[in-house]
């Protein structure tokens, strides 16, 4: 009897155990997810801390593309207000959009492209866009590890017991990899 209830007693435990185990595994990766998360939006606001220095550095050469400034400004706009991972990701993909636009119209003025100041801003928003690149990527990772310990048994019990829920990766929005067409002509 003595030795029934011991071998049930370390049973216990061992559960016991095991769930403190998973808890601690899906915790600690949703944490590193949303560290992750923020890494990707620090990169964001380095950008964003970029793009008025190159907007009014080329601002008076190019008064005629006003447009591209405006859906630049909006898309930060949008990013400001964003309340979610996913409206923050498909804000950022429309500031993309907009700067491979101006990234096209500046190849098409040489003036501006030889201004040292240009040259300056230019290479520090390419460096930037390749860290965005860098801590998506990262954030991606850190998401597909989680999502497969939340769909992996047992630990999608586990995680089903505790609430932790898949989570969504970064990807591009809806027409984000068609290439901008800028037309001087008109």
């Amino acid at each position: 009897m003595k030795k029934g209830l011991i071998i049930a007693g370390v049973i216990i435990i061992i559960v016991i155990f095991s769930l403190f185990g998973y808890y601690n595994k899906f915790v600690t990766a949703s944490e590193g997810i949303d560290g992750q998360w923020a890494q990707v939006e620090s990169q964001y606001q380095r950008r964003f801390d970029l793009i008025p220095n190159l907007v009014n550095s080329v601002k008076g050469v190019m008064a005629q593309e006003k447009e591209v400034f405006g859906m630049i400004a909006d898309a930060r706009t949008k990013y400001a207000g964003a309340n979610s991972v996913n409206e923050k990701a498909g804000a950022a993909t429309e500031v993309e959009s907009a700067l491979g636009r101006l990234l096209v119209i500046m190849e098409n003025y040489p003036q501006l492209k030889s201004a040292d100041t240009t040259q300056g801003l230019m290479a520090e928003l390419s460096g930037t866009e390749n860290r965005i690149s860098v801590e998506r990527k990262r954030f991606n990772d850190s998401v597909r590890g989680y999502n497969v310990m939340t769909k992996r048994f047992p630990g999608n019990i586990m995680a089903g017991m505790f609430g932790f829920d898949e989570r969504n990766y970064f990807e591009i929005a809806q027409g984000a990899d068609v290439v901008p067409e800028v037309n001087l002509t008109d």
